[in-house]
């Protein structure tokens, strides 16, 4: 009986606090500086139709609301503000009863300046956590600590950027890919030897793929690659930052296949103790070009789903899908074909890895 409350104390805890933690967001309206109000009463004043020179069409509406001040200087006096929102809700948004809002006040003017959204991402926080170390318990643990520590090391990467003025960028988040996967594979499979077979997989794949693109990309001159569509470009170099970027959304589907390749072959030898190199070897090919097709598909959906919604306007005011592809999803695309070259290119590095350093001239796991 004590065996069992040990074990299952760790997700008790983590529940409780957490929900307790949900429930105080709702009241967390004094901590905030600027001004909060909850929404106590909403009506539609006012409707129109639109549609444009593409045959779009929508519906806006003004409606009229009644909220009451959660901190501030005027805590519980009740105001009046108009909001405007469409059916599309492209950009702008309809408020209910019972949403909490930030606000801009003047001595004229009440303006929403967007909805307080800390009980939904605490919620979501709270449920990852708990699903974790619910079902995982220790390893649940390590691998939150990892995304802990990486997040530490990512954000000290931008502060560090930042003060060196983006000289070296890329060397800089080339450096942050390595600490990233040590850190990473360490907490979660301890310093064996299967961490260090892994990890060196997972760098030989990554740097692979991104240093024969980066080739390619010098021998066409980047012709086709439409930098000048990134988001933010200023005074970075679009060409590194688009690197840097390709890296750290590559390591971690390398970086996932290689575990997986390892650890089959490491059980693979421990079930079969007399099994050749040569048979781990392509043990590990089998394995990796099992799971070889999902990753790709993976990181091209996520990839090619963040310009999802900007491509679907596009189209929809009348440009073309050429236009469109280059426009929003062509460097999505370069960046799913770069980390599907380390994809596969992990496969074979991994494989003779393992099966190399697995065995002994006498045939014995080392």
């Amino acid at each position: 009986m004590g065996k069992y409350l040990r074990r299952w104390w760790g997700p008790l805890v983590i529940f409780v606090g957490g929900l307790l933690l949900v429930i105080g967001t709702r009241y967390a309206a004094p901590l905030y500086s600027q001004p909060v109000m909850q929404v106590i009463a909403s009506r539609v004043t006012q409707t129109s139709k639109t549609q444009d020179e593409f045959n779009n069409r929508d519906h806006q509406y003004t409606q009229q609301l009644t909220g009451r001040m959660l901190n501030g200087s005027r805590r519980g006096h009740s105001v009046q503000v108009k909001n405007s929102y469409t059916t599309s809700g492209a950009f702008d948004q309809k408020y209910r009863v019972g949403d909490q809002v930030f606000i801009s006040m003047t001595k004229q003017t009440i303006l929403i300046k967007g909805l307080k959204r800390d009980t939904v991402l605490v919620t979501l926080l709270w449920l990852a956590v708990f699903l974790l170390v619910l079902l995982l318990h220790r390893a649940g643990l390590m691998a939150l600590l990892s995304v802990a520590l990486n997040l530490v090391v990512f954000f000290l990467a931008i502060e560090l950027n930042m003060a060196r003025r983006s000289d070296g960028f890329l060397w800089l988040f080339g450096g942050l890919a390595l600490v990233f996967a040590l850190l990473t594979l360490w907490l979660i499979l301890g310093p064996t030897k299967q961490m260090v077979i892994t990890f060196v997989a997972t760098i030989s794949g990554t740097a692979l793929s991104l240093g024969l693109s980066a080739l390619v990309l010098a021998l066409t001159q980047h012709k086709g690659i439409y930098y000048e569509t990134m988001a933010y470009v200023t005074q970075v170099a679009p060409q590194p930052l688009f690197l840097a970027a390709t890296l750290l959304g590559s390591l971690g589907a390398v970086m996932d296949e290689s575990t997986d390749i390892v650890a089959t072959l490491f059980e693979l030898k421990t079930d079969k103790p007399s099994i050749s190199a040569h048979e781990l070897f392509q043990a590990g090919r089998q394995v990796g070009t099992t799971i070889m097709g999902p990753l790709i598909n993976v990181l091209l959906l996520i990839f090619i789903a963040e310009t999802f919604p900007i491509a679907l306007l596009l189209l929809k005011n009348g440009n073309s899908w050429g236009y469109t592809f280059s426009m929003t999803m062509s460097l999505g695309m370069a960046q799913s074909l770069i980390s599907g070259i380390g994809i596969v290119l992990a496969i074979p590095v991994v494989s003779f890895l393992a099966s190399r350093l697995l065995v002994t001239k006498a045939g014995a796991v080392e």
